[in-house]
């Protein structure tokens, strides 16, 4: 599952030259290098397919836990069919949708180098973490999609180069937006079971509602400086657009802990999320083995 819409505000970085296939391939093989077995992703330029065009919805007072929970429709370039009226709808014009064999859009190919190495990496990281719980998996791959792309700038052009510094701080603040977005997720959560319980009226929720993803807006807009792959705030300011995100953003917090614990060791970081994919648990057994890992690397290093 992609992460990144194309509803983005992104820059340009440099940094690339040739045609995108030659980066992307690039790309993936420092992955391998980086001990990230190969996928059939992106290997096939596909200039007919501009995008994935995807449609989720769900109930206006109603606000699933991740982007499975939600109801799904295909869209077309020109958008839903969904009635917005009657369901909270997110348009996901998707650049790249890992399935094992996905193409290079033309979306992708257009994209900024920052955009397609930051896609790639993260749809590749998915596809070999797909077996851990959907919500471990979709950080894990998000964290160290970022890190990835951006170690890979590094090595390739250096810390000064155009393309390092448009990724070098891409984690960092997606760690911020993981913040907002968990939280009033949990706000608006708590909101609809009032009206479940029947303490709160259908009328006065909906009031409420709109005042919450307000205050959400501003709290995603005042995370500075902007980030250059991704949007601050939810591309759908409605219960299906933070329902997707809370998907990525969940446990982000927990995985950047254990990256921080490992002092910042990209090779520990991808050998530990490796190594829980080959022996999935469930989603508790998942974060009881992340946070054993976090005691045992503070503990060596005191």
């Amino acid at each position: 599952m992609g992460l990144f819409t194309t509803l983005w505000a992104g820059r340009a970085a440099g940094g690339q030259t040739g045609p995108p296939e030659d980066f992307i391939r690039a790309l993936k093989d420092y992955q391998k290098s980086l001990g990230i077995p190969e996928t059939r992703n992106f290997q096939v330029r596909s200039s007919a397919r501009e995008a994935f065009f995807r449609c989720y919805y769900t109930g206006k007072l109603e606000l699933p836990e991740s982007y499975d929970e939600l109801k799904f429709a295909e869209g077309t370039a020109a958008g839903c069919s969904i009635d917005p009226a009657r369901y909270d709808v997110f348009f996901y014009p998707a650049e790249a949708v890992a399935d094992g064999n996905a193409p290079v859009t033309a979306a992708l190919a257009s994209a900024p180098p920052e955009r397609q190495a930051v896609v790639v990496a993260h749809e590749d990281l998915h596809q070999v973490l797909e077996r851990l719980p959907v919500h471990l998996a979709e950080a894990a791959a998000t964290l160290a999609g970022f890190l990835t792309a951006a170690d890979f700038a590094r090595r390739h052009g250096g810390e000064s180069s155009p393309l390092h510094e448009a990724l070098a701080g891409e984690a960092g603040l997606f760690l911020a937006k993981a913040e907002v977005v968990n939280s009033f997720h949990r706000r608006l959560r708590e909101l609809y079971q009032q009206v479940r319980r029947g303490a709160l009226g259908e009328a006065e929720a909906l009031a409420l509602k709109e005042k919450i993803f307000g205050e959400l807006e501003r709290a995603c807009r005042a995370i500075v400086p902007e980030p250059r792959t991704f949007d601050r705030c939810p591309a759908a300011l409605n219960n299906a657009g933070l329902a997707f995100d809370y998907t990525y953003t969940k446990h982000y917090r927990l995985l950047w802990e254990l990256y921080a614990a490992y002092g910042g060791d990209l090779n520990r970081l991808l050998e530990t999320l490796l190594a829980l994919a080959r022996r999935p648990g469930n989603e508790r057994e998942t974060i009881e083995a992340l946070e054993r890992a976090i005691a045992e690397a503070a503990a060596a290093a005191n």
